[in-house]
């Protein structure tokens, strides 16, 4: 399972793995408790994670950022259900974070995030510009080839 295909859904408590995706909604699987269910686009809106970011003090960064120092930190996790000791740990962790935007509820889901990820043991990583790049050419490369693929075909039916 890859960072990149996690998502949370609106009015959804957990998060999911996108499975597919349709015109009407998404196909999703929750990394709870694994069941695969269709989301409607018309009732929820969707978020990668990969494209949240959180507001600091200087730019904003993206969310793996801050799971990562999270994850290097040697702090324990603190309870999801005291805001001051979020509060807290965060100010060890990640001391840049804009407190006067950055609200408890953020935190306690982002404590709450990091463990579902950690539990479900996906790899928290930051997309670079190179990942973007590589993804794009590796697409060029599958459709090159497979174009390739049916003009061997064509090819081979036209000889017979």
């Amino acid at each position: 399972m890859e960072y990149s295909k996690i998502i949370s859904v609106t009015g959804l408590a957990g998060l999911f793995e996108l499975v597919g995706s349709k015109t009407d909604g998404a196909i999703v699987r929750s990394l709870d408790d694994k069941t695969v269910r269709f989301i409607s686009s018309r009732q929820h809106n969707f978020s990668h994670l990969e494209s949240v970011e959180v507001f600091t003090v200087g730019d904003n960064v993206n969310l793996a950022e801050v799971f990562i120092a999270m994850k290097e930190s040697a702090e324990p996790l603190p309870s999801e259900k005291d805001p001051k000791a979020i509060k807290a740990y965060f100010e060890k962790v990640y001391g840049d974070l804009d407190f006067d935007r950055v609200y408890a509820s953020d935190m306690k889901k982002m404590v709450k995030w990091f463990s579902i990820l950690t539990g479900s043991g996906i790899e928290i990583k930051l997309r670079t510009d190179e990942d973007a790049n590589d993804e794009e050419g590796n697409d060029e490369a599958e459709a090159v080839a497979s174009a390739t693929d049916d003009a061997a075909v064509v090819a081979e039916v036209d000889k017979a």
